[in-house]
């Protein structure tokens, strides 16, 4: 087909109609040109989907950071960065810890409180207060040497009493003197077993308050001390006035563990004489040999010995239960704390007045009302 146009002879048409004319005639595109075209088509639309990817990624980095409790500040410099740098600039890097499964960056508080309830001192050397092992392991050893020092004494002392009240349980000068002895030796024993264990609970507790490798909130550090000790949940939080009462409690406890317990042992051996010689008289010529002198049957002795074991038992119980409520208290008061309690909480009741247009009536119409605001 043949055109006639008042052009110079090959003259070229715009470059997008990819349309050559030459002598007048109007010749097919070139094949090899537009699979070029398409190729470039193509690269630029994975450079653009690269881009797109990029940018993509860079923006999840940010939104990630957003949903943590990150400082506005750092976002901040996060989308500076953003735009600044590129979307390769917030590019996930490999933080460097130290090396060691014992000496790690990343251990939480639990990890480095459970290893110090095994290893004593291992929470000072890794919250780096080198100081206080000198303190922590001179109080413990003294106290634990001191104990099985005394303990070593102790227990020859309660081996005679118990040979001398299997046979008889009759109030002697002898016998009396014996048990003062052993209650003395068991006072000082208590005592050094008291001081160790202090040195070692408050050796874990200094290195959960020390701690300061990670972000902790004060919610999972008054749980912890509370784990650790009665009353140190309560005492990070400065709920001062709950101490006592926890305190209290717990020696309230002890105590009723401790009464019930040498009540137990005290009828549980006037029952077993008893019953030996309700079993074999001929054994006795002199008679019953328990504390009471027979004044009390075997089957009273024991009903009075399973009511001190159960009561023995329901203290334990409610010690553990004590436990467990002062550890949620600790938790909970913590919460509290950071609890926002500004007159920005707050609920307004007022009343209103307003005009409202009424079309049947062609005017406006009052209308009243209440007002109700919260603010949060």
């Amino acid at each position: 087909m043949l055109l006639s146009l008042h052009t110079p002879a090959r003259a070229q048409l715009p470059r997008s109609a990819r349309t050559l004319v030459r002598g007048g005639q109007i010749e097919r595109p070139d094949s090899v040109r537009r699979r070029l075209d398409s190729l470039r088509t193509e690269a630029a639309a994975r450079c653009f989907d690269s881009i797109a990817r990029a940018h993509y990624a860079a923006d999840s980095a940010f939104v990630a950071a957003a949903r943590t409790d990150a400082d506005p500040a750092e976002l901040d410099s996060l989308a500076a960065l953003r735009f600044a740098e590129g979307p390769g600039a917030l590019a996930p890097r490999r933080k460097v810890f130290r090396k060691g499964w014992l000496m790690s960056d990343s251990m939480g508080l639990s990890k480095v409180t459970w290893v110090s309830a095994l290893l004593p001192g291992y929470g000072q050397i890794y919250n780096k207060q080198y100081w206080k092992l000198p303190v922590f392991y001179g109080a413990m050893g003294t106290g634990l040497a001191l104990f099985i020092h005394e303990n070593s004494r102790f227990k020859p002392l309660k081996r005679a009493y118990e040979a001398y009240t299997d046979r008889s349980s009759v109030r002697t000068p002898e016998l009396d003197a014996l048990q003062e002895r052993m209650i003395r030796s068991n006072t000082r024993r208590q005592i050094y077993l008291g001081v160790t264990l202090a040195s070692y609970i408050y050796s874990i507790g200094d290195a959960a308050v020390s701690y300061s490798t990670n972000e902790v909130s004060r919610v999972k550090k008054a749980t912890t001390l509370a784990c650790i000790f009665p009353g140190a949940g309560q005492i990070y939080n400065r709920s001062y006035w709950k101490v006592p009462f926890v305190v209290g409690g717990f020696a309230s406890m002890i105590y009723c563990i401790d009464w019930n317990n040498r009540g137990y042992q005290r009828f549980k051996k006037a029952y077993g004489l008893v019953a030996d010689y309700d079993n074999h008289p001929e054994n006795y010529p002199d008679g019953p040999t328990d504390e009471f002198s027979g004044r009390y049957s075997a089957s009273y002795l024991r009903d009075l010995r399973n009511n001190f074991r159960r009561n023995r038992d329901l203290c334990i119980i409610l010690t553990g239960a004590l436990y467990v409520i002062q550890i949620i208290d600790a938790h909970v008061d913590a919460h509290l704390k950071d609890y926002d309690i500004s007159d920005d909480l707050s609920m307004n009741l007022e009343p209103l007045v307003d005009y409202t247009f009424v079309p049947a009536q062609g005017s406006n119409r009052p209308v009243f009302g209440f007002n109700l605001s919260l603010t949060f």
